[in-house]
């Protein structure tokens, strides 16, 4: 196993509106993305990323090899105990989940 941010271009966070988090990873070539495609589990996701499976929405883009996923905010963005107002820290959380 290895780290998802090992196998991909790039990973970025960031918000999706106040109530959206969205999380686009990059694989940069057909090849990587097939490799990411099939060994990415939506529920391991979920987990690293301290939601319920069922509130993710996963968008595998092969045209751009690209997947998405999409999650709520655990906080509405700019509430007083929101600390990640741009949503850029949730990419992290993804590059070091073992895939």
């Amino acid at each position: 196993m290895k780290p998802l941010g090992s196998l991909v271009q790039k990973l970025r966070s960031k918000n999706a509106g106040p109530f959206w988090l969205t999380i686009d990873i990059f694989c940069g070539s057909p090849e990587a993305y097939e490799t990411v495609v099939e060994l990415l589990d939506t529920a391991a996701v979920a987990t690293a990323l301290g939601a319920k499976s069922q509130d993710l929405k996963r968008f595998d883009i092969p045209s751009l090899n690209v997947i998405k996923i999409s999650l709520p905010r655990p906080t509405i963005q700019g509430a007083a105990d929101d600390r990640d107002m741009h949503g850029a820290s949730w990419a992290a959380l993804l590059a070091e989940l073992p895939v």
